[in-house]
This record gives structure tokens, C-alpha cells and sequence, in this order.
């Protein structure tokens, strides 16, 4: 069977092109592989209370365990993304897999802090294959009509990851220690890489070319050079999503502790709220993603939620400060919706402003920016809370979009762009 050509580079977004069905796979593949290495980085954070009982480790140490993961994701991200605008990404994602696999199960066998400790930034590190090459390549066969839908369900892979996660290690751990735990995550990306083995094919991307004197026009729209160089587009895209992450991750990380220390309510109700939000936001990805390909920008709709994120979090600061139990909950859930919707339109603004030539570099310093970013969370919006109190923190990460506003790139930076 031919895989169908992908769309031509500077195609504009004009009627909505039908997408085979090949294509819908390769996505759902996609969503698969990025769950399953988010199931294995995110394993150790799951596994904290196992630790702390039964292998007698400290707080702290289990801590350190649990960040090693993302150690080395933040490491490798931007190697991976070189790797894949080098070698293409059906490539990356079938080494990186199977890297995954390998390192899940020296996890498995390795006993000692440091030995697993080095093991889990390992795991990490390899994992990270997915991140820029499931982007570059859905950025390379899905038209610029439906690229905001397509990459807004593919984004839904790390709540999806994250269920699993939670779902899955405890009991595991529970019946067969650390290594049955692990096992998840290793069993997962075993089978995604037989289905990408399967499915996955690299889009046949037509060689940049110079345009004649003779013919202008014949030039294509996306530049094969340097593209930080030609424009501060992608940085400022950068800066923004590095600032509309920190709402993102406070909203996750102290949600549960603000509703059952702060409102008063069980740790039963208090997960299911932001368990619920998860799925939410998970579903305004997609949904505002469908909106950008209406809409023929990603920049727009991009500045509306930095926006909107101003309101929300000031709205759940009012509602807590007022003690309002219900309606903070809404409020919650509400910027718990917006702080995620961004995450695709950036995304794709990146790979389709960087070119395919620097798309897997340019999403690769996209994810990297984001992972330190969120690293900061959790020790400054934990301080920030204990000092000051939920609400004042939540009225402070306000901030954030208010300063990523005005670095929102203007949509006249992505047009002809988006090949």
C-alpha cells in the first residue's frame, strides 16, 4: 500500500482536506508511544509511598527519584529533536523505544539509590525520543487544515499517560515490589513499538530550493536556514509557553492539598476533582486545536487563552479568599482547562514556523523550556503558599499570562509558513 502523499509546503488552510485513514492510525500510534514513555517517567512519582514504607528511603531520596526521570528528559530533549531532522522519525521512534525498553528493564534489575537512580535518568532520557518526532511527524502528514486537531488529540497522550500511571504502579507495587511497577511502563512501549513498526512511516518532505530569478514564486515558503536567526517568532513562542506552564503545573500539584487542607474537603472528593480536570483539559486540547485550524492561526487563539487564563485564575482566587467551596471548585476546574489549552497551539506554532528542516530542534528547545520552567514550580508556588496562602498564590501566578500577553508572536509572523 503507497502511504498518501503529504500536504505541499505553503498549502494554506482553504477547504478541509479528507484524511485517510493511514494517517488516523499513525496519530492514534503516536498518542500510544507518548503515553506509554509518559507512563514510564512518570512511574516513580506513583511509587513515593511504596518507598517511603517498605524500602525504608527517606522522603527526600524517594523525591530525588522521582525527578530523576525528568532529569533525563531535560537532558536529551533537544538531541532527540537533532536526531529526528536528521534521520527522519519513523527512525528515532523505533530506537528510542527500544532504548526504552531496555533501560525500563535494567530499572528492574538494579537494587541500590544510586544504581536505580541512575537507571530511572536513563529511562528518562530515552524516553524523550517521542516528544519532537511524534510532533514533527504529524506536523509533516496532517494539512495545515486539521494539523490543530490532530496535534490537539495527540497532546492528550500525557493525562492519558499520567491515568495509567496512577492507576496502574500503585497496586502493581503493592503485589510485586518495584519491579512489577516498572514492568508497566517497559510492557507498553514494548507493544507501541511493534505497532509504530507497523504503522509509522516517515512524510516524503520535498528538498528546499532557491528561487529562480526568472520565477519567484518558485521558491518555497519555508526557509531552510537557520530560523532563529530570521526571526524572534520562535523564541517569544518559547517564553510564552515557559510562562503559561507554571499556572499549569501549581494548578496540579497543590489542587488536592488547597481543597482538602484549605476547603475542608475528603481526599476522596478532592482527587476526583482534579482527576475529573485532567480529563478536561484533556479535552479542551483537542477542542481549542479545532479551533485554531477554523480559525487559520494558532497565534491568535494562543494570545485569547493567555488571556482567558488572567480571568480564571483570578476568578479562583476570589472564590477561595471568599471560602466559596463550590464554586472555587469551578473555578478551578475552569483554569485548570485553560492553563493546558495552550500546549498544542504552541506546539504546532513551533514545528510550523521552525520548517521541517528545524522542526524536531525547534520542538525539542520547546519541550526542554517547559520541563525547567515546571521543575521551578513546585519548591517557589510551595513557598509562595505557605507564606501567603492559596488564594494570594493563585492571584499572584496571574502574572504569568499577563506577562506572556504581550510575547504572543502577532498572527502575521505564521502566514506562508505553514507548509
Amino acid at each position: 500500500m503507497t502511504d498518501p502523499a503529504p500536504p505541499a509546503a505553503g498549502t494554506a488552510m482553504r477547504a478541509r482536506t479528507p484524511i485517510p485513514a493511514r494517517l488516523w492510525l499513525m496519530l492514534a500510534a503516536m498518542v500510544v508511544a507518548q503515553a506509554a514513555t509518559t507512563v514510564v517517567t512518570a512511574a516513580p512519582a506513583f511509587l513515593i509511598p511504596h518507598l517511603l514504607e517498605n524500602e525504608q528511603m527517606t522522603l527526600t531520596a524517594a523525591g530525588l527519584l522521582a525527578g530523576a526521570p525528568n532529569l533525563g528528559l531535560v537532558l536529551s530533549l533537544v538531541a532527540w529533536g537533532a536526531a529526528t531532522d536528521r534521520f527522519g522519525e519513523r527512525r528515532v521512534i523505533l530506537v528510542g523505544l527500544a532504548l526504552a525498553v531496555v533501560a525500563v528493564a535494567a530499572s528492574m534489575l538494579v537494587h541500590g539509590f544510586v544504581p536505580l537512580g541512575i537507571a530511572l535518568v536513563a529511562s528518562g532520557a530515552v524516553s524523550a525520543c517521542t516528544n519532537s518526532a511524534s510532533g514533527r511527524l504529524i506536523t509533516g502528514w496532517f494539512p495545515a487544515e486539521r494539523r490543530g486537531f490532530a496535534m490537539g488529540i495527540r497532546q492528550t497522550c500525557q493525562p492519558l499517560g499520567m491515568a495509567i500511571a496512577a492507576l496502574g504502579v500503585p497496586p502493581l507495587a503493592a503485589f510485586g515490589g518495584i519491579s512489577a511497577a516498572f514492568a508497566l511502563g517497559g510492557a507498553l512501549c514494548a507493544l507501541s513499538l511493534v505497532g509504530c513498526w507497523i504503522i509509522v512511516r516517515d512524510p516524503e518532505r520535498a528538498p528546499s530550493r532557491v528561487a529562480r530569478r526568472d520565477d519567484p514564486a518558485s521558491a518555497k515558503t519555508v526557509s531552510a536556514g537557520n530560523p532563529y536567526r530570521e526571526s524572534s517568532a520562535l523564541m517569544r513562542i518559547h517564553a510564552v509557553s515557559m510562562l503559561l506552564v507554571v499556572p499549569q503545573f501549581a494548578l496540579s500539584t497543590f489542587g488536592l492539598v488547597w481543597f482538602t487542607v484549605g476547603l475542608g474537603w475528603s481526599a476522596l472528593a478532592a482527587g476526583a476533582l482534579v482527576a475529573a480536570s485532567q480529563f478536561a483539559g484533556a479535552a479542551c486540547r483537542i477542542l481549542v486545536g479545532a479551533w485554531s485550524d477554523r480559525a487559520m492561526s494558532r497565534l491568535g487563539p494562543l494570545r485569547i487563552v493567555a488571556i482567558a487564563g488572567i480571568a480564571a485564575l483570578l476568578l479562583a482566587a476570589a472564590f477561595g479568599w471568599a471560602e466559596w467551596s463550590l464554586p472555587a471548585a469551578a473555578a478551578y476546574l475552569v483554569a485548570s482547562c485553560v492553563s493546558v489549552a495552550d500546549n498544542g497551539l504552541a506546539f504546532t506554532s513551533v514545528a510550523e514556523l521552525a520548517g521541517p528542516g528545524w522542526a524536531g530542534r525547534a520542538l525539542g528547545i520547546q519541550n526542554t523550556g517547559q520541563f525547567v520552567a515546571a521543575a521551578a514550580v513546585g519548591p517557589a508556588v510551595g513557598a509562595l503558599i505557605g507564606a501567603l496562602g492559596t488564594p494570594a498564590a493563585l492571584a499572584i501566578l496571574a502574572l504569568a499570562p499577563a506577562v506572556a500577553v504581550p510575547l504572543v508572536p502577532r498572527p502575521e509572523a505564521e502566514r506562508g509558513l505553514r507548509g
